[in-house]
């Protein structure tokens, strides 16, 4: 009888176990062309937040953080981390949207694209 529960419970936790270890879909891709500058990316996750498309603002929040951070170094500064403030903007960003922050995250947001405006990113 015990063997019966034991073997009752663990094919009963199979399907939860599975499901643990299914990998997360690709977040969507937002609509921005190839080339596009850092602030089309921050204005395509502005729009995404705006239309509660959580899933596409974090992806194009990931891709301008990303353009940002390829950059060109001298030769032993490769381990040097920027110092670029648009980084932390986009990073708060990012964890306002992980909070379910709208206002916080639109507010980061509005601000890294001033910033990367007024450089020309």
């Amino acid at each position: 009888m015990r063997a019966f529960v034991l073997v009752a419970a663990i094919l009963t936790a199979a399907p939860v176990i599975a499901q643990a270890e299914t990998p997360l879909a690709p977040l969507p891709v937002p609509a921005v062309p190839e080339g596009a500058k850092i602030s089309d990316y921050l204005r395509a996750a502005q729009g995404a937040v705006a239309a509660n498309q959580l899933g596409e603002a974090e992806s194009a929040l990931e891709m301008a953080q990303t353009r940002l951070l390829d950059r060109s170094v001298p030769l032993g500064q490769t381990g040097v981390p920027s110092d670029n403030p648009l980084i932390g903007q986009i990073g708060q960003a990012r964890q306002a949207l992980r909070a379910h922050d709208r206002q916080a995250c639109l507010q980061s947001i509005g601000a890294a694209i001033a910033e990367a405006t007024s450089h020309g990113l």
